[in-house]
């Protein structure tokens, strides 16, 4: 069978760079240049998770800072006319936080960061305490493996599982992460399940079937 994905606890970083509800724009700022990040999760408590602050959340202070915005433009925009007003990480954040857990598959994370347009994922339990964060920096590192682990992954849980009588009739070749199968099988109907099982191990970056029936 093929390996089990790698899942967020296995690249998220554990220190996090966060602030409170009542910290100031001033402060905001500061800690962003100062740790050189984007976005922050805004802590309550313990250290649950209750809004995200982001570079996004402060751009509409500046936007709005000389203009006299329009009643149509005032109506189509209150949310960031809201932010321009605010001076606090709770009034700026986004609430409630787009948040992952740990034990959620790489694959699955990066899906959410591409459909909610966001850089970083608080990392949360059950109770929404915060574990650390993970970034698309941290989840590209699936594709520093090696050709030769991915070649020998996909040899192992692709081959090998789905052609066990015929696996040495079987090339794989990896170059740059994109995966060449060449070879004959018996069965036709198993080339598609191949290719499919090949993309999914992490590091692919694509794969050149040509595999053809016996």
């Amino acid at each position: 069978m093929p390996d089990t994905p790698r899942i967020v606890s296995d690249v998220m970083s554990l220190t996090v760079v966060a602030v409170g509800p009542d910290a100031p724009f001033k402060e905001i700022v500061r800690t962003m240049e100062r740790w050189k990040v984007s976005a922050m999760p805004v802590l309550e408590g313990e250290g649950r998770v209750i809004g995200v602050v982001s570079e996004a959340d402060l751009l509409p202070k500046e936007e709005f800072r000389d203009s006299d915005p329009s009643f149509d433009e005032q109506r189509r925009r209150l949310s960031d006319i809201a932010k321009a007003e605010a001076v606090t990480a709770q009034q700026l954040m986004s609430a409630p936080a787009v948040t992952v857990r740990a034990d959620v598959t790489l694959a699955q994370a990066a899906r959410i960061m591409a459909v909610r347009h966001i850089k970083r994922l608080p990392v949360v339990d059950d109770e929404g305490m915060l574990q650390g964060i993970v970034s698309r920096a941290d989840l590209l590192k699936v594709f520093l493996r090696t050709d030769e682990d991915i070649e020998d992954e996909v040899r192992r849980t692709v081959v090998s599982y789905l052609f066990p009588a015929f696996s040495h009739a079987i090339h794989v070749n990896v170059h740059e992460g994109v995966v060449d199968l060449r070879g004959h099988v018996r069965d036709a109907s198993l080339i598609s399940v191949a290719v499919r099982l090949a993309r999914a191990v992490e590091g692919v970056v694509d794969v050149e079937p040509h595999l053809t029936q016996q």
